[in-house]
C-alpha cells in the first residue's frame, strides 16, 4: 500500500501525530520539507514519513527538546552509519509498516 506522495491527514494517521505537530515540526526541521501540489497542500514522500517517524521517537518518547532532536538528526546525517546505542527497539521501517496496517484495518472496520 506504498505511495509516491501522502497529504498531512494520511500522514497524520499514518504517523499518529496531529497536522498541526507536523506543520510546526516543518518550521523547525529542515529535514521536514515536504512540497506542494497545484492547490497549494502539502505532498509528503516516504523520507518525510520516516523522518516524522524518528521526531516521534526522539521528541514523543525519549523527550528530547526539539533542539535535542535537531542535533540528534543533524549527528545522524554527518555520521549515518554510525551505530547508535539508544537505537529504537522496534526498526523505524517495521513502525511505519504497523502504522498503514492499523490504518489499513481501521478503515476496514469502518466499513463494517
Amino acid at each position: 500500500m506504498k505511495k509516491l506522495y501522502y497529504s498531512i491527514g494520511e500522514v497524520s494517521k499514518l504517523t499518529d501525530v496531529e497536522p498541526h505537530v507536523l506543520r510546526y515540526w516543518e518550521s523547525v526541521f529542515p529535514q521536514l520539507n515536504p512540497g506542494k501540489n497545484k492547490s497549494g497542500k502539502r505532498t509528503y514522500m516516504q523520507k518525510h514519513i520516516d523522518t516524522i517517524m524518528e521526531l516521534k521517537v526522539l521528541i514523543k518518547d525519549r523527550k528530547y527538546s526539539t533542539a535535542g532532536a535537531k542535533k540528534a538528526l543533524s549527528e545522524k546525517k554527518k555520521n549515518p552509519d554510525q551505530h547508535q546505542a539508544d537505537a529504537p527497539a522496534i526498526p523505524l521501517d517495521l513502525q511505519r509498516d504497523l502504522k498503514q496496517v492499523r490504518v489499513f484495518l481501521q478503515k476496514l472496520h469502518d466499513q463494517l
